[in-house]
């Protein structure tokens, strides 16, 4: 009899390439994986894994254990949900969400408060990261719903597996020191903004993958970026105090412009568009935060 705790290890291997990353995320021994993952093999009466170098991946036979793994496991967390749901009378269970930053302060928390008097079955659990990070924990149950982002003309990798939807779409500011000559224009061409100091979000993410190719495509300068924070609001404040420009969306504005010039860019409609991650099967209270998720985006003018 194939044990469901060893499945779950193996499942683990194949997504994340190691047996210390998988022990990592179950907050194991890398030792202890090992030795579950033989007693695996020895119930199967077959080889699993092989190595290669460092890393390690499935055999033949092991790609046809973890594929009945996933079917198996999945078919549990459903089962687990449906009899929650069922004494409960409603929705109820463990729902787990990442977000980005500016996301989790405008959708999330909202959402959260919300699904307490709407659904108090349903516990919410949230973390703040990025959604490079967590979609592979999305597919491997770390997580049950991940709100990413993408910027126009800098497509996500595509999840054929996974099911994603628009939670909202939004503009582009330029948010500028509220004493810069520029803070009177009505709409700002980047092409006049080449002498300005930047605050942008660190190197190898979206946003300054953005900044970069707004400021080359569009004002024709490489933009002197000296302040790098994947926080938001430290660029916020980055603008309001040393005298910084910053590209935010609408997300990372709202109330909190006092002190800066905040601007439409006089090049396009600049924007991204804020999205959700689910697995493809949905428990009754993943439908539930979802729905609220969807309840809380707010409205921005186009």
């Amino acid at each position: 009899m194939l044990d469901l705790h060893r499945l779950r290890l193996l499942r683990e291997v194949h997504g994340r390439g190691t047996i210390h990353a998988a022990a990592a995320a179950l907050g194991y021994s890398p030792s202890a994986v090992s030795q579950q993952l033989a007693v695996l093999e020895r119930e199967a009466g077959t080889p699993l894994l092989e190595r290669t170098g460092r890393n390690v991946r499935l055999t033949e036979a092991g790609l046809v254990l973890v594929g009945h793994a996933i079917t198996l496991l999945e078919g549990v967390e459903a089962a687990e949900a449906e009899l929650a749901t069922v004494a409960a009378g409603r929705a109820a269970g463990v729902v787990r969400i990442s977000a980005f930053q500016s996301a989790l302060l405008r959708i999330v928390a909202p959402a959260v408060r919300a699904l307490a008097a709407s659904h108090p079955d349903v516990r919410v659990e949230v973390t703040e990261a990025e959604v490079e990070q967590t979609a592979p924990g999305l597919r491997l149950h770390q997580y049950d719903l991940v709100i990413g982002d993408e910027y126009d003309d800098q497509p996500r990798l595509v999840h054929a597996d996974l099911h994603r939807e628009r939670l909202l779409r939004e503009r582009l500011h330029i948010v500028l020191p509220a004493d810069h000559p520029e803070a009177r224009s009505k709409r700002v061409p980047i092409s006049r903004l080449s002498g300005l100091v930047w605050a942008a979000c660190q190197p190898g993410t979206g946003q300054r993958a953005m900044h970069l190719r707004v400021c080359r495509q569009y004002g024709g300068f490489e933009p002197d970026v000296r302040h790098s924070s994947d926080d938001f609001l430290i660029l916020l404040e980055m603008a309001r105090t040393a005298g910084a420009g910053a590209l935010l969306p609408d997300l990372a504005l709202d109330g909190r412009d006092a002190g800066v010039a905040v601007r439409p860019l006089a090049d396009g409609p600049l924007g991204r568009e804020v999205f959700l991650l689910t697995r493809q099967a949905r428990t009754p209270a993943v439908e539930a935060v979802a729905a609220a998720l969807h309840t809380a985006a707010p409205r921005v003018e186009p």
